[in-house]
């Protein structure tokens, strides 16, 4: 399914007197701070943010599941899903699969479909934290139930560093060049399992698929605290997985969850301490009160979120770049929302983090930082995340052919009618 432009284009003549009187507005406020608007609207263009084929459907939790209609049945109507928010947008421009929940048995025409929506793929997942109903993902017909690449078993070890190498081969095939590996490995009592053998056994398992990777291609190993297990978790924290990805190569890189920490911890931080490690591999996007909530991007903690991208661009137009691009996805899945709104709303919160953290003065507030004028920087920063800059988003949106307010877009357009009137009411999708 594809979106008429001149419908988008009609969208935007709504607000175009409005949006480019705010757009003088905000342009000129910068260009008193020594800040090219210009610039600022061609670095947002560039972000874009990965779509993960799982996202497309609506999310459960371990009590039940409330699926609406037109949701996509297949990987084929999952591009096409995946295609309508890049035309909405423009902030997404590849997918993100995970293996066996969307499996490219076509391989050679899933990746010419996506094309044809001006889309490639990102990285690919892996999942060895549950056994799939039809064995793809345990080729010997093993269970995950006591672990994976921690598993005391060999055998159950060895498949897990199968599944994986499949997953390889299915990207090779669709051009992606990485493969995110997380881990459910654990305990949930004291006395279950010895910590340093399954720790041991989780890095010897890393490193002989690190050995299969192609040349150019990276590894992200992604921490999490707890669940499925909750007394230990293998690669728990940002320092677990420093210490696996630096025995596994120097192509293995960290992941960062924003759901996959405590509450209360300084994510922004441990940011700043994989930068310095040159070992941050992306993010992914998502919000919690508590901790893995799978909450819209943006939608509890915006200010932790500028934060977190006031480091990422200090980095990002640093000298000390590393040789892998940055990867950005969205990783949040709700039970009470639209999933396409939901992401819409995702992609915004980022562009608007991002946006925010540009206009920073950075070496008004190395100055400040320097003389140790506390009060200076904390107001330096609040400055730029209170100025309103989407006029800046929207202007980059309409430069990619994208809706000035994506969410008021799609549901003027009715595309969610549009997709139960093709798709049906009741759908059956994959993950969880």
């Amino acid at each position: 399914m594809n979106l008429d432009r001149n419908q988008i284009t009609d969208c935007n003549k709504q607000l175009m007197n409005f949006h480019q009187q705010e757009l003088d507005i905000v342009s000129a406020k910068l260009d008193q701070q020594g800040i090219n608007s210009e610039e600022v609207i061609a670095d947002i263009i560039k972000l874009q943010v990965a779509t993960p084929s799982w996202a497309l459907g609506t999310g459960a939790t371990r009590f039940g599941r409330f699926p609406g209609g037109g949701e996509p049945a297949t990987l084929e109507e999952k591009i096409s899903d995946v295609g309508i928010l890049k035309q909405l947008s423009g902030q997404t421009s590849s997918i993100s699969l995970h293996i066996p929940w969307d499996i490219p048995d076509n391989a050679e025409e899933v990746k010419e479909l996506a094309a044809s929506y001006g889309l490639t793929f990102d990285s690919m997942n892996s999942n060895t934290f549950m056994n799939d109903p039809r064995g793809a993902n345990t080729p010997n017909g093993l269970s995950y139930k006591y672990g994976s690449m921690c598993n005391t078993q060999e055998a159950v070890r060895e498949q897990a560093i199968q599944h994986n190498i499949d997953v390889i081969e299915y990207g090779k095939r669709l051009g992606s060049d990485s493969l995110t590996v997380w881990l459910a490995d654990g305990s949930n009592y004291p006395g279950q399992a010895n910590f340093r053998k399954q720790f041991e056994n989780v890095q010897d398992s890393l490193q002989q698929i690190y050995k299969q990777m192609p040349e150019d291609w990276f590894m992200f190993t992604e921490h999490k605290p707890f669940e499925p297990n909750f007394y230990s978790t293998v690669n728990n924290d940002w320092g677990s997985n420093l210490l696996l990805a630096k025995g596994t190569g120097e192509r293995c890189l960290c992941l960062v969850d924003l759901g996959h920490h405590l509450p209360n911890t300084n994510i922004e931080q441990v940011v700043s301490r994989v930068i310095m490690e040159k070992r941050l591999a992306g993010f992914h996007f998502n919000d919690s009160k508590y901790s893995d909530d799978d909450l819209t991007v943006g939608s509890l903690k915006p200010y932790q979120l500028f934060l977190i991208f006031n480091e990422l661009v200090e980095y990002m137009k640093g000298d000390e770049k590393q040789d892998n691009e940055l990867a950005w996805m969205i990783d949040a899945s709700h039970n009470t929302k639209d999933p396409m709104e939901d992401l819409l709303q995702s992609f915004d919160a980022i562009a608007l983090a991002y946006a925010q953290a540009l206009i920073i003065p950075r070496t008004q507030l190395n100055e400040l930082q320097f003389n140790n004028d506390v009060a200076g920087g904390q107001e330096l920063i609040q400055n730029a995340y209170r100025t309103d800059v989407r006029p800046l988003i929207r202007e980059a949106r309409m430069r990619q052919g994208g809706a000035f307010d994506p969410l008021a877009a799609y549901r003027a357009l009715e595309v969610r009618k549009q997709l139960i009137d093709a798709r049906g009411t009741r759908v059956a999708v994959t993950g969880l």
